[in-house]
């Protein structure tokens, strides 16, 4: 008889409580500091009231969530499952991973982290990815070995607009992001694995845009064996620029025919590192 698996990831993957619940999946809500108070994301703090405080120069500060609160969860989670899959963000860019894995070796084996470098859109296909493989019948170990072993094939291009909130994090020293805005530079960076990356530097949107495009597709035909639809996802986040997004994912069905292009705000612990006006373009390869 199959297991009954679950599937949890964290809001760094953009999947929001409501989408969560309708595709069976569930997920942990990470904590903000903001002006010292805890907030947590799409519970009690929605994306506009975060992007309020981190531009009126409230000091907004990532936090892991607590030991309690992700052994609650799982407890919780395993009255009514027999294991579970757990897909937090990438290791490289939070220690929330290291600690979970920790945390499951009172377990038995019953909970199952994946350390497979995801964050925003593609870490959401991750969990979409556990969903259907739990459909074929893999336990929890088979899981994680296989989204371990799949992990190298994503890859992510963010294009910021303004360096501010990189420089305010310490990711970037003070001078580069002073040549950097006085040049209105368009940096575009890149996450493969485990790190966030400079890639490009773009002098304006549409010239981001286009480097953005041309390394994405050179990704798909030279590491994931094609830029075809049924070989990969397309994915496109954005922090607060709706309309921006809309553009982009037009320009996008025009470069790339046939592919079901999906878009969602990328989660609010990477926004507060990048800020407001960002856009990016992700692929994932497609599960045979």
């Amino acid at each position: 008889m199959n297991k009954k698996i679950a599937v949890v990831t964290d809001s760094n993957s953009g999947i929001t409580q409501t989408e969560a619940s309708k595709c069976g999946i569930k997920v942990l809500p990470m904590p903000f500091m903001i002006n010292e108070e805890t907030f947590y994301e799409d519970i009690t703090l929605t994306q506009n009231e975060f992007y309020e405080k981190l531009e009126s120069g409230a000091d907004v500060v990532t936090s892991q969530p607590s030991p309690e609160s992700v052994m609650k969860l799982w407890d919780e989670i395993l009255e009514d499952y027999d294991e579970i899959v757990y897909i937090p963000m990438s290791s490289g860019l939070s220690g929330s991973c290291q600690s979970a894995i920790m945390l499951s070796e009172d377990y038995n084996g019953r909970v199952q982290v994946v350390n497979n470098q995801r964050i925003s859109v593609t870490q959401r296909q991750s969990a979409l990815d556990a969903k259907l493989l739990a459909g074929r019948g893999m336990d929890a170990a088979e899981i994680k070995e296989f989204l371990e072993k799949d992990k190298y094939n994503s890859s992510i291009y963010i294009m910021l607009d303004t360096l501010y909130y990189l420089k305010k994090g310490g990711r970037i020293t003070p001078a580069a992001a002073a040549i950097g805005t006085m040049l209105k530079l368009k940096p575009v960076l890149t996450i493969q694995g485990d790190k966030l990356d400079a890639f490009a530097k773009a002098r304006t949107s549409n010239q981001g845009k286009s480097i953005m495009i041309n390394a994405i597709r050179n990704d798909m035909e030279n590491r994931f064996g094609g830029a075809t639809a049924d070989n990969i996802w397309l994915e496109v986040a954005y922090t607060r620029n709706k309309e921006t997004m809309k553009q982009f994912v037009a320009e996008l069905e025009e470069e790339f025919p046939g592919f079901d292009i999906v878009a969602h705000p990328l989660s609010l612990s990477v926004a507060c590192h990048i800020g407001p006006g960002a856009l990016a373009v992700a692929c994932c390869k497609k599960i045979k």
